[in-house]
């Protein structure tokens, strides 16, 4: 038993290291897959309306080409100028930060080793949004490789239930967990998607409203990390405020805070609740641990794809008895309570 524990223990660490190894080729297939997922409602909506498969292909693609070209007019060049601009806004935060320290010390409360100062360096949190947006815009560079790759996943998904059907030895059984996957993830996959959408719009309409600068990038940000619930609101938060307090003062940092805690707390308290429902929800440490796994294996992208990887492991592993012990591991409080009424309930 402790053998085959340790070989399984050996194979998972060489994937592991195999995966981070090939994290530039990874990547953009991973986030081929994502937008394949959220294209393939629409292109199952448009066959059912009587088009013709490579007709609803083509409508479909084209609707993902148009959203990229549209987000990437909008941000693309924004990407660019924050990146140029941030050893400025670092320099300021740090003046200001060294004159928080200086007074904190006049008062006699700033007794603080230089060494336990520097690891509270709010320029880190500019930095951290900064590394993000580059490997975004380094993702987005293999724009072609994205699109080919999607092409071919959603023309695959057309005829998969065929293929799935002819190599089964029970093809009923089969498509049943099949399409109850799917339509999980795809389900969970969307209203996230239109959340965090909400979510991004708002925190950068009301941040160009304050005149923050590249309020387009912040909503980005926000859209991005809604995906990471619990902790992503507060890391999209963080660099916003730090800039809108160089740049505009206390009380408009004030008011943008004000702003990020009302539309996080109506999207992830009253929108998300309502629509989504407990089901698909991990535990606060699940979701920590997979944002620093997922980020250290694959890189920023990583973090912001890791709750949904995680979340479709998780529908993976719940739709098969053998491994529904370890989806309620990965789950929150919810899934035991429902996993003893159902045991109740038996008995």
């Amino acid at each position: 038993m402790a053998a085959k524990f340790l070989l399984y223990l050996a194979a998972f660490v060489i994937v592991i290291a195999g995966l981070r190894e090939a994290q530039a080729l990874i990547v953009p297939f991973l986030m081929s897959g994502f937008i394949a997922i959220i294209a393939a409602p629409a292109l199952f909506w448009l066959r059912k309306r009587g088009l013709p498969s490579w007709l609803a292909l083509t409508v479909a693609l084209l609707g993902v080409v148009v959203v990229g070209g549209v987000v990437s007019a909008l941000i693309g060049g924004s990407i660019h100028e924050f990146a140029r601009d941030l050893p400025v806004y670092q320099a300021r935060l740090s003046v200001l930060y060294q004159g928080v320290l200086g007074q904190l010390q006049a008062w006699g409360v700033g007794g603080l080793d230089r060494e336990f100062a520097d690891l509270f360096d709010p320029r880190a949190a500019i930095g951290f949004a900064g590394s993000l947006f580059n490997s975004l815009g380094g993702t987005l560079a293999n724009t072609f490789l994205i699109l080919l790759t999607v092409l071919f996943l959603l023309a695959e998904a057309t005829v998969m239930e065929a293929k799935l059907r002819a190599i089964a030895d029970d093809p009923e059984r089969l498509m049943t967990h099949v399409e109850a996957m799917f339509r999980e993830v795809n389900r969970y996959i969307a209203i996230k998607t239109l959340t965090s959408l909400g979510t991004g719009m708002a925190v950068a309409l009301w941040l160009w409203v304050l005149g923050v600068d590249y309020a387009a990038l912040w909503g980005l940000l926000a859209f991005l990390l809604n995906y990471v619930p619990n902790i992503g609101s507060v890391i999209a938060a963080a660099p916003a405020l730090l800039l809108t307090l160089v740049q505009l003062g206390v009380p408009a940092t004030a008011w943008a805070g004000m702003g990020y805690l009302l539309i996080n707390v109506l999207v992830g308290n009253v929108l998300e609740p309502r629509y989504m429902g407990r089901s698909l929800g991990l535990s606060g440490l699940v979701v920590f641990l997979s944002l620093v796994f997922w980020g250290w294996v694959l890189g920023m992208v990583g973090m912001f794809l890791s709750v949904p990887l995680t979340i479709t492991l998780k529908i993976v592993m719940s739709a098969d008895p053998r491994t529904a012990w370890a989806a309620v591991l990965l789950g929150g409080g919810q899934d035991l309570r429902q996993s003893e009424e159902g045991g109740s309930s038996r008995a």
